[in-house]
């Protein structure tokens, strides 16, 4: 009789149980992958209605079970993720504080106004320049470097910043040098947009620069106080999403005194506390009055080369601007 070859006498299951082991070790792998995940509260309650439809005390049991106690997901719907150091910019506030910050590193005599959608700031006299120059002094830098500072955060909000540069006429009884003072005027509006271009505060194509020379006086010209007040740089900052107009209808707001309860000029007195700023004080005509005269000492000290004592920018054979 031939020998029968030896076979499996358990009916060849045993790869049940390499398959249970397998299933096994699978559950356990992905029990510890539900373990270490942060749960979605929403998702949760989804699942469980899913499989109890009609058991809502249930669902609750099992989402305070789950979800874990610093579970950011649990927020309610639409609450936007503000970080509690980021606050609101009120860019009806802004002029405040850009008047504040000029009055603490004493900037004084100029004038910030707030209309219906725009800011009107007035820098009056040398704040950027000497007289006959468009180079930036060291004060019109620290001037430049506040303003940035005060409207980075509220980029946003500005759709566009004009720099309006504007000279003044050295002698009342003859024009200036046509191109010395669209040049002098240009290069002056020129560099203070670049130096905000170069601060990388707001996009460039938001920064216009526009030069008036002469031809935008606010006062007499016969008069140092007066070639003060027209020798002066000015910014309008315009919201956005304000309808633009024309620079008239602006300067015609901002010269009758419409805004003056809104009008801030640094430098003056705030209520008899000393240095500060207080509310403008128009003239007659509705300009702010902000500067005063300096004294004949002040003025022979400061007078630059090519500048007469009370500032007037002479030069051989013509009047140049000032």
């Amino acid at each position: 009789m031939k020998n029968k070859k030896n076979r499996p006498t358990d009916g060849g299951g045993n790869w049940m149980d390499t398959y249970g082991d397998m299933v096994t070790l699978l559950l356990t792998f992905f029990i510890m992958l539900f373990a270490m995940s942060s749960l979605n509260q929403q998702k949760w309650e989804l699942f469980v209605r899913s499989i109890y439809p009609h058991s809502n005390e249930e669902v609750q049991e099992q989402v305070a079970i789950n979800t874990p106690l610093d579970d950011t997901s649990s927020k309610i719907e639409g609450t936007p993720d503000i970080p509690e150091t980021m606050a609101e910019i009120d860019i009806d506030k802004l002029y405040l504080t850009l008047a504040e910050r000029m009055n603490d590193i004493g900037i004084d005599g100029v004038t910030i106004s707030r209309g219906e959608d725009y800011t009107f700031i007035v820098f009056e006299d040398k704040t950027f320049f000497d007289g006959d120059s468009s180079i930036l002094t060291d004060q019109g830098k620290t001037t430049l470097d506040v303003f940035c500072d005060v409207i980075s955060p509220a980029q946003d909000g500005v759709s566009q910043i004009n720099i309006m540069a504007h000279t003044a006429q050295g002698n009342p009884d003859r024009p200036n040098n046509p191109r010395t003072d669209r040049m002098l005027s240009a290069m002056r509006a020129a560099e203070v947009c670049i130096f905000i271009q170069e601060k990388g505060i707001i996009e460039p194509e938001k920064l216009v620069n526009i030069s008036y020379g002469q031809f935008r006086p606010v006062a007499d010209n016969s008069t140092r106080e007066g070639r003060t007040k027209n020798r002066r740089v000015e910014i309008l900052m315009i919201d956005e999403g304000a309808d633009l107009h024309s620079m008239n209808r602006y300067y015609d707001e901002y010269n009758s005194g419409v805004n003056a309860d809104r009008t801030v000029v640094t430098g003056q007195e705030a209520n008899g506390t000393g240095h500060g700023f207080a509310p403008a004080s128009p003239s007659a005509d509705g300009v702010s009055t902000t500067m005063s005269p300096l004294t004949d000492s002040t003025e022979n000290a400061s007078a630059e080369p090519g500048l007469s004592s009370d500032g007037t920018a002479e030069e051989a054979g013509g009047t140049v601007a000032e």
